[in-house]
């Protein structure tokens, strides 16, 4: 999957047609499409910011007032498939300023299982990989945390963790055969939790 992702309409929707904007981290297209597949939501189109911004929180704001600004003009109704992710309340402040609303919950891992299950359970020394961060482990994970040259330094970066917990979005057995390895590599316990797509899907078909 690229970093980005285009509009699933063939352009610009003129306003007031009942169309709805998602500006989404890349690292969700995948499961916001097949919501959209799923539950007929035909009216929602979809665009994609880079998925390594999930690496770099302080480029998240500034890239969704860009594409804000950018869509503005077209679309009457926007949605950022953003939760918290990092911005240290940010891009809740941001969105509020933009007259925007955004999924609620302080990031993917959260929302994903659902913000009030995931609250209760404050696992503070858990490790968390969605089906996108198995996908890409090696390039958003092993790779980043200079892993790949220096292995000495895992120790470092997860010696205080306990488990790997991957929230399965889907039933693969490729994927979590794959997850427990990354596991593994990290030194870590394994857990699969099948969450599905978790508050995603009812703030996606709340818009209307």
């Amino acid at each position: 999957m690229t970093n980005d992702a285009t509009l699933t309409n063939d352009g610009l929707a003129p306003k007031g047609q009942g169309r709805v904007l998602l500006i989404a981290c890349g690292a969700l297209a995948r499961e916001i499409l097949a919501i959209k597949q799923s539950d007929g939501l035909d009216h929602l189109d979809l665009q994609c910011l880079p998925a390594i911004l999930h690496n770099h929180p302080e480029r998240i704001v500034p890239a969704v007032r860009e594409a804000v600004a950018k869509y503005r003009d077209a679309y009457e109704t926007i949605f950022v498939v953003y939760a918290d992710c990092g911005t240290s309340g940010q891009l809740e402040a941001a969105c509020a300023e933009l007259d925007v609303e955004m999924v609620a919950g302080p990031h993917c891992y959260s929302f994903f299982e659902g913000n009030e299950v995931f609250a209760a359970r404050d696992e503070m020394t858990a490790f968390y990989l969605t089906d996108f961060l198995v996908r890409q482990f090696d390039a958003f994970v092993w790779e980043p945390l200079g892993l790949g040259r220096h292995p000495d330094l895992r120790d470092m970066y997860f010696g205080n963790y306990e488990k790997l917990v991957y929230q399965a979005q889907t039933d693969d057995p490729a994927l979590t055969a794959k997850a427990e390895l990354c596991a593994a590599r990290l030194g870590l316990a394994f857990e699969r939790r099948f969450t599905g797509y978790g508050d995603l899907t009812p703030a996606l078909t709340a818009l209307t």
